[in-house]
């Protein structure tokens, strides 16, 4: 794997994938995201230096497998029209641009190879954008698991009482470090799920050439 492209492919997509929660969060009825200049392509406002850039720099360099964050973009779930389904909307919507960000360099990438011209086949755009769609793929993949504070917990959200809301809010916000280093101790011995990952890229890969 290309460092180099696989940071350059990571970074767009973490960004876009949390300004999809502020933008959704918005049309629902949370500004909190739009009034704290969220809302922004500006890559300095989502920038995590730790878990945007440092983070999955030493995890490739390592051989680990790659995976980071920006600064989460803030939502007030009370400011939503109807919190309890509409937080899921929210939550879902940073994997759902994963996917769709994923689909855009499938259909990119499967044209170049199936077109008269090498011009952009071979260019270091046509790389990017293959590093784009395996990148966007993972994202997806790994943020919908059900699994607090990942995007796919808003599933178990919506089974959780309400009077214990607060208290599994609390826990979701400080879950992020236990389950990273979850992650890492799995890629070092225990290996569940790499085989698959690994496998799901190569059947994009296929998919791609077909």
């Amino acid at each position: 794997m290309n460092t180099f492209y696989y940071l350059l492919a990571i970074i767009p997509s973490i960004i876009l994938h949390e300004i999809s929660h502020g933008f959704v969060a918005n049309l629902c009825g949370d500004p909190t995201a739009k009034n704290a200049h969220r809302l922004t392509l500006n890559p300095l406002r989502h920038i995590d230096p730790f878990g945007t850039i440092l983070l999955p720099f030493l995890l490739i360099a390592t051989g680990l497998p790659a995976f980071g964050w920006a600064k989460p973009v803030p939502v007030n779930v009370g400011r939503l029209r109807k919190p309890r389904s509409q937080s899921l909307y929210v939550s879902l919507a940073g994997p759902l641009t994963n996917i769709i960000l994923s689909a855009i360099a499938f259909f990119f990438v499967r044209y170049e190879l199936h077109s008269t011209s090498n011009f952009v086949s071979n260019s270091s755009f046509f790389t990017f954008m293959v590093y784009f769609g395996l990148v966007n793929l993972i994202l997806a993949v790994f943020n919908l698991l059900p699994i607090p504070p990942l995007d796919g917990s808003a599933i178990i959200e919506r089974f959780v009482p309400v009077r214990h809301l607060p208290r599994y809010y609390q826990m979701r916000a400080r879950a992020l470090p236990f389950v990273m280093g979850a992650l890492i101790l799995n890629a070092l011995t225990l290996h569940i799920g790499t085989t698959w990952l690994a496998s799901l890229q190569q059947h994009w890969l296929t998919l791609v050439q077909n």
